[in-house]
């Protein structure tokens, strides 16, 4: 079961869409696209995934599984995705069985894995090329933003594609915003992603030092997060992390997947990133100490 809150859905017609992918987060966004109203068609590597899906949903509208990306998307509309990395998304959309393969002329293909900026374009072109339209959105808000429907959704792509796509994106987000041409919405992921390490790293030391000094941890992230010092993390993460608690969501094997695509486009661009360097490395320790699973508020296990 995905924990999927329900919430209030934009009223529009039913659409015809196809999900791929339902991992942690695919699998409630999927949901969320069901609940609204829409026919959905349910993609994933192992089929019992899609099954459990499938049942979970079946008081929606008539939800189906479909046995390769090409048979899932044949009738949509609207085909989204969320997988692992730029080769799974690779091995979902191209070849014999991919999506391409199967999707009507014009649909369109909304990306909410994070991936390189080099595969969305690489994608972009390949869809161009026969008709279809490709939008790269990642999304931030983690396995909660997932089930609460409340992602926000970076999209890179053509303005017309997204403005089909958007009103059948917000069931499962809370802004969904174009941010450029193909590859700008996984660079905005990046900017987003160098944010919140740089912010997890400062949340770490300050509670580290404070539980040095004998502070009250909990009554000090009461004062201060009133003032500059608030964020979401501090309101969301910084008494589980007095608690020793990391169990919430973006792990930090996924975390060091983005910092290493972000820092791959760093070195094509030119951009100097000392302290994201740093932070990949720390979160490096962490995965050594065991905590490939934790989620990313474990740095300050290395203060400890």
């Amino acid at each position: 079961m995905a924990n999927i809150h329900s919430k209030t859905y934009e009223t529009m017609p039913s659409r015809q869409v196809a999900f791929l992918g339902l991992g942690v987060m695919g699998y409630p966004m999927a949901g969320h696209l069901a609940l609204a109203g829409h026919q959905v068609t349910v993609y994933n590597r192992t089929p019992a995934k899609a099954q459990t899906w499938c049942d979970e949903f079946a008081r929606s509208v008539a939800p189906r599984q479909a046995a390769t990306p090409r048979l899932a998307v044949q009738d949509a509309d609207f085909v989204f995705a969320c997988v692992g990395n730029d080769d799974d998304l690779r091995s979902i959309t191209l070849g014999p069985e991919g999506a391409f393969a199967g999707m009507k002329s014009s649909a369109v293909f909304v990306d909410h894995t994070t991936a390189s900026a080099q595969v969305a374009r690489e994608l972009f072109a390949a869809a161009q090329a026969q008709g279809l339209h490709f939008i790269d959105a990642p999304v931030s808000g983690g396995q909660a933003g997932a089930q609460n429907g409340a992602l926000t959704v970076m999209c890179g792509g053509d303005a017309a594609a997204f403005a089909a796509a958007h009103p059948v994106t917000m069931a499962f987000s809370r802004a969904v915003t174009h941010v450029g041409a193909s590859g700008a919405g996984q660079l905005a992921k990046m900017v987003n992603q160098i944010c919140v390490a740089g912010v997890i790293q400062g949340l770490a030391e300050g509670i580290a030092f404070g539980q040095q000094a004998g502070l009250d941890m909990n009554q000090v992230l009461d004062v201060i997060s009133k003032g500059a010092a608030q964020s979401w993390q501090m309101e969301n993460r910084g008494k589980t992390m007095v608690a020793d608690q990391f169990d919430f969501g973006f792990a930090v094997d996924w975390m060091r997947k983005d910092l290493g695509l972000l820092l791959d486009e760093a070195r094509r661009n030119g951009s100097r990133l000392p302290v994201t360097a740093l932070l990949d490395q720390f979160y490096a320790d962490v995965q050594q100490m065991g905590g490939q699973r934790w989620d990313t508020s474990s740095l300050i296990k290395r203060l400890k």
